[in-house]
C-alpha cells in the first residue's frame, strides 16, 4: 500500500518510519510546513530529512518553498488577528497541512496518507485525528491513523544515532514565544 507521510521533522520521522515499517507500507515522505518559522529553522529541518531519506534510502517530495503568508492567512484568519487558544491555531495548522498532503497523495495515486504529528505527545492527537479524516473524506484518500506516541522514545535515540537536529517547539512562531 502506498502511503503518502506527511513530515513536520526528521525526528519524528525516525520513530514514525520504524513504527510503520513493519506494516509493510511503501512510504514517501512528503514535508509541507509553511507554519515552520523562522526561514533559517525551516531550512534546518529540510536537511535533517534529507540527511535521514539519505541515512534510509527513503523516498521524499519536499515542498522548499518557505510561506509564512499561507500559515498567517489560514492559521491567524483574515483579520490578522492570532489565535491565542492553542486548540484554535492547532487545528487550523493540522488543516492546513493535512489538505496539501491529502491533495498531494490524491494526485499522486497514493492509496493513503499519514502524518507523523502522530508520534508527539505534545501535539493535539484528537484533533489531528480529526483535521485527518476531515482531509480523507474532502479528497476520497483514506487517513491511515494509528497512535504513534508510543513510539516517541525510539524517535529520540534513533535521531541521536542518526545525529538528526532536534528542534525545541513545534515550528509555529506563535509556539516558539509561548515557550519564551
Amino acid at each position: 500500500m502506498k502511503l503518502l507521510l506527511h513530515v513536520c521533522c526528521a525526528p519524528c520521522l525516525s520513530g514514525t518510519h520504524r513504527a510503520l515499517e513493519a506494516e509493510a507500507f511503501d512510504i514517501t515522505g512528503f514535508f509541507y510546513n509553511p507554519n515552520i518559522h523562522p526561514q533559517v529553522e525551516h531550512k534546518k529541518r529540510i536537511g535533517a530529512l534529507i540527511s535521514y531519506c539519505r541515512q534510509k534510502d527513503m523516498k521524499a517530495l519536499i515542498i522548499e518553498k518557505f510561506n509564512m503568508e499561507i500559515f498567517k492567512k489560514e492559521v491567524e484568519g483574515r483579520s490578522g488577528r492570532a489565535y491565542r487558544q492553542a486548540g484554535d491555531r492547532c487545528v487550523n495548522c493540522y488543516r492546513l497541512r493535512l489538505k496539501r498532503t491529502a491533495y498531494c497523495a490524491k494526485k499522486n495515486g497514493f492509496d493513503s496518507f499519514s502524518t507523523t504529528l502522530l508520534l508527539s505527545p505534545y501535539q493535539k492527537h484528537e484533533l489531528i485525528k480529526q483535521a485527518g479524516e476531515e482531509m480523507a473524506s474532502e479528497y476520497g484518500v483514506r487517513f491511515y491513523y494509528k497512535d504513534l506516541r508510543p513510539f516517541y522514545k525510539d524517535s529520540i535515540a534513533i535521531s541521536k544515532i542518526l545525529g538528526l537536529y532536534r528542534q525545541k517547539y513545534c515550528g509555529c512562531y506563535l509556539s516558539r514565544s509561548d515557550r519564551a
